[in-house]
């Protein structure tokens, strides 16, 4: 059962990775780091938790448990 927790941790970390690069490179995205000199904060936060999520269920999926 924690396999399939790790598992899908990993794979909604990388789908949240997915969609915030996607939204750090959109126009508006540029627009607005362009205008305010810093990145969209909704991008950098999906990246941040997608690289937690996924941190998380590698260490779930190849962590040794007795």
């Amino acid at each position: 059962m924690k396999k399939m927790i790790s598992a899908a941790l990993l794979i909604a970390g990388l789908i949240l990775l997915y969609f915030g690069y996607q939204e750090y490179q959109s126009v508006s995205s540029e627009i607005e780091e362009f205008v305010t000199g810093s990145p969209d904060s909704s991008a950098l936060w999906m990246m941040i938790g997608g690289g937690a999520a996924a941190a998380a269920g590698l260490v779930g999926l190849f962590l040794k448990r007795k």
